[in-house]
């Protein structure tokens, strides 16, 4: 194990892997029942993509942890999956199997962009005060998806607020939420994961842990052949340009999908990967002089990029990087080992579906919000005197927030650091990839507000 995963020179133990690894599984659980309760409602069978999530989810996680050695988990992403449901398939009128097929080029362009260093070069470009205000709204944004994840923020005629306190959920919240800051301070190992498994133990009595509906493992077999390899029936890939009137709401929505699911993962990897040393400066040097993959970021960008097309021919929306696996970073993971167990996790829970449920959002949302609040620190490394780059720092790190999206967030960053080098006229400092970065993410804009 030592010599598979380097725990020694990582400055971590197996034990520490092996807790960090179960802390970002119950932080990301609720994924194997939500992403088919979202699917299924485009006409795909709910137990086809109970297990095309964990078979994508287990075999996306192991590549990035046997392959890359990295502590990252990978699943169907949210939003995206909405994205597919409701803008996709009910918006646009495309087939859920067509909406399979986009998913899986984009899954394609994303290893084009990878293997051809691409998606590295992006990261290379990206200004210092740009990558600390990324991994500080990542902390903003883990934080916000615990507190709507247990509802107590409400958007009560469109106005934010903070939910009243008369449910027992909100309770098991707070409790959870002070038990692991306690421990936090206290320094006690595993911090995380005790108030995760405290807080649904509490949560029995309380009536928040409870199980969802789900399928026996045999009937999600069953199911499984109506969506495996569709993409590659008459009704996917072959239909998908067909019409030509089509054609360029496809390409347009294959666009969209491959824009925020690549930058997703380059936020998600400078978030939490250079705070935590995940990737070192040994390693990005060792990325700008290599060829092939073989520093760790060049292989955990390319394990992200297989998993989407991976995920397409089982039968789910887009598989990427979960920013969720920042919980267990927090929780010490560094090594591959954190991944690997995940996936042991994934592959348990398709025989204990109806345990694995039980997890209530109360008693993972605390782990997010105290993460985040870990996470935010990276914040203290900007300059937020000097106002040029307090600009573009600010709408990165608070965007990611309230737009619910880290691509959104850095898409913001981009666009307000060149407007801010234009004005100072510096315009010659920002590298030519941000500035195609920035045009391709207002292109999106337009191309999204059009359709």
């Amino acid at each position: 194990m030592e010599k598979l995963f380097k725990l020694k020179a990582n400055g971590t133990t197996a034990g520490r892997e092996v807790v960090a690894g179960l802390t970002t599984f119950f932080a990301m659980a609720y994924i194997i029942a939500v992403n088919p309760g979202i699917l299924s409602q485009a006409g795909m069978e709910w137990g086809a993509v109970f297990l095309a999530t964990i078979i994508a989810s287990i075999i996306g996680t192991l590549v990035m942890g046997l392959v890359a050695n990295v502590p990252y988990a990978q699943a169907p992403g949210m939003g995206l999956n909405a994205f597919f449901v409701f803008t996709v398939c009910f918006g646009l009128q495309f087939t859920w199997q067509q909406a399979l097929s986009m998913v899986f080029i984009c899954g394609l362009i994303n290893i084009f962009i990878t293997v051809t260093k691409i998606r590295k070069y992006i990261i290379k470009s990206i200004p210092l005060s740009l990558q600390h205000a990324i991994g500080g709204g990542i902390g903003l944004f883990v934080a916000y998806i615990g507190l709507l994840n247990v509802g107590i923020i409400t958007f009560d005629s469109g106005v934010p607020a903070l939910a009243t306190l008369d449910q027992p959920a909100f309770w098991l919240f707070l409790i959870g939420l002070v038990l692991i800051v306690v421990l936090q301070l206290l320094k006690v190992k595993g911090a995380i994961l005790i108030g995760i498994v405290v807080a649904s133990i509490i949560g029995i009595p309380m009536g928040v842990t409870t199980t969802a509906d789900t399928v026996s493992f045999t009937d999600a077999c069953n199911a499984l052949p109506t969506t495996f390899g569709a993409i590659f029936t008459s009704a996917g890939l072959p239909s998908l340009f067909t019409d030509p009137a089509k054609i360029p709401l496809a390409l347009i929505t294959i666009f969209s999908f491959s824009i925020s699911d690549t930058f997703d993962t380059i936020g998600t990897f400078i978030g939490t990967g250079r705070r935590a040393g995940i990737f070192s400066e040994e390693d990005e040097k060792a990325m700008e002089t290599s060829a092939g993959f073989k520093s760790k970021m060049d292989k955990a960008l390319f394990a992200d990029a297989t998993a989407t097309s991976i995920g397409a021919i089982f039968g789910t929306s887009n598989t990427t990087t979960f920013v969720e696996s920042a919980a267990g970073i927090g929780a010490g993971g560094r090594t591959g080992l954190t991944s690997v167990v995940v996936a042991i996790c994934f592959a348990i829970s398709a025989f204990l579906a109806t345990f694995v449920s039980a997890i209530p959002y109360a008693a993972t949302a605390p782990a997010l919000v105290v993460v985040g609040i870990m996470m935010s620190s990276s914040f203290k490394e900007i300059d937020w005197n000097d106002f040029s780059e307090a600009v573009p720092a600010f709408f990165a790190g608070i965007f990611m927030a309230f737009c619910y999206s880290i691509s959104y967030g850095i898409a913001a960053g981009f666009i307000f650091y060149c407007i801010v080098k234009i004005c100072k006229g510096k315009a010659k400092e920002v590298h030519p990839i941000l500035w195609g970065a920035s045009a391709l993410f207002i292109l999106n804009f337009v191309l999204l507000a059009l359709i």
